[in-house]
């Protein structure tokens, strides 16, 4: 499976991580997380789970606010809870 943007696909031999990451950038602030194939049980399942979340992201990144060009931090909050409820 080939990367697409915003999700890297991680799958090395040697390394104990198998899966795909999700990193964003908006407004000077980077989000980034995880999805081992473990845990979703399998490369599409663990792709779809994470084109999931990068949708709900941008969602919330669209509607959120800026401040001096930065995302405010209730736009980063809510981002950041989302992701750590995985």
């Amino acid at each position: 499976m080939k990367s697409r943007k915003n999700l890297t696909r991680f799958t090395y031999e040697s390394a104990a991580f198998e899966g795909w990451r999700l990193c964003i950038s908006r407004g000077g602030t980077t989000f980034t997380k995880y999805f081992p194939d473990k845990k979703y049980g399998g490369a599409r399942k663990s792709l779809t789970a994470s084109e999931k979340v990068l949708v709900e992201i941008k969602l919330i990144l669209e509607g959120g606010r800026r401040i001096n060009g930065k995302l405010s931090p209730a736009t980063i909050r809510k981002v950041g809870a989302l992701l750590s409820k995985l």
